[in-house]
């Protein structure tokens, strides 16, 4: 689909087709290109066939990089046309296993909260906001929607505001406060006979569509290229060219946490780390019509897995485990010292 093309105007089924034969063709890009294909199916209104996807990602005999939002993207799905017992059990499995990811804890409080599930709703934006930002000292910006959701369900159930509203509402940069976006009574104003309130809440509209706006064109990280001990072992023996760029394996790691904290101290944000594979570098150099071995490809092989969402943020957030892949904490591996 063109990123010009209006969403009514879009063909959701066909566009579904197209994403399905593009994951066979790009077996490494599957999960993100049927989480893709199966929006567009839930948009059709073809909410079986969505649930079809979802099951066969959670099938796949490779594993996922986010089985969790998979599982949470399912049970919203199934919520939707009639299956709420099992959607139910699969939000409290999710919450029982409190993935380390803000996204599932948002789908399944948001799917509770479209139930008027508030209370629900409210739990689980706390569980996630707990799990997650307890020890933060600043929340990234991934968890946002969770402060945000929670702000907003609070609002509905009439609590006061409490140690994570005031972080909300810090972290809210639109013109209009959090307060009266999430205001309950912003329903009757659209009936309203008044002038005045309709065009509060024309301004209050302007405002979060300037947030969503803001959110669909933040750019992808900066990435720096990141290869297992394997994937470069084999990419040196295939292209010596190569081993000026990569000495060794443990100075390649070093130099990826350098550079990182060279570019963080110089004021560049949004920064990730991108893995590569020898058969996708060697399929990116084909597409280039370039050698794998000239080394001024490395950094474009970065930024186009940065570009298709390849990209794991960095820092890694408190108590996760190291970009590396040793299984050990980032603050007793790589992280020591930062």
């Amino acid at each position: 689909m063109r990123p010009d093309t209006p969403a009514e105007n879009v063909d959701h089924p066909a566009e579904a087709a197209r994403l399905e034969r593009t994951a066979g063709l790009y077996p490494e890009d599957a999960e993100a290109l049927l989480l893709q294909a199966a929006a567009h199916l839930e948009l059709a209104g073809d909410r079986p066939a969505a649930t079809t996807l979802y099951d066969r990602l959670l099938s796949a005999p490779g594993g996922l990089d986010t089985p969790y939002l998979v599982r949470a993207l399912k049970a919203s799905n199934l919520w939707e046309y009639g299956h709420e017992a099992e959607a139910r059990a699969i939000i409290d499995g999710i919450r029982a296993a409190a993935p380390r990811d803000p996204a599932p804890w948002v789908i399944v409080a948001e799917s509770l909260e479209s139930h008027d599930e508030l209370e629900a709703a409210q739990e689980t934006f706390t569980e996630g906001v707990t799990l997650l930002l307890a020890d933060a000292q600043e929340p990234p910006h991934s968890s946002h929607p969770l402060l945000f959701g929670r702000h907003r369900v609070r609002r509905m159930l009439g609590a006061a505001h409490d140690d994570w509203d005031v972080l909300a509402d810090t972290l809210h940069s639109s013109t209009v406060s959090l307060d009266e976006l999430h205001d309950p009574k912003r329903v009757w104003s659209l009936g309203s006979d008044n002038p005045a309130e309709l065009e509060a809440e024309i301004s209050r509209l302007r405002a979060e569509l300037g947030a969503y706006r803001e959110e669909l064109s933040r750019p992808f990280p900066v990435a720096v290229l990141h290869w297992p001990a394997g994937e470069l072992a084999e990419l040196v023996a295939a292209y010596p060219t190569l081993e000026a760029e990569y000495p060794s394996h443990e100075t390649h790691l070093a130099t990826i946490e350098a550079s990182l904290r060279e570019l963080s101290a110089s004021g560049t944000g949004n920064l990730g780390i991108v893995t590569g594979t020898v058969p996708s570098y060697e399929a990116f150099a084909a597409s280039e019509a370039a050698s794998p071995g000239d080394a001024d490809l490395l950094p474009q092989y970065a930024t186009t897995l940065a570009a298709r969402g390849k990209a794991v943020g960095w820092p890694p957030e408190r108590g996760a485990t190291c970009w590396c892949g040793s299984g050990a904490a980032y603050k007793g591996c790589h992280g020591v010292g930062a």
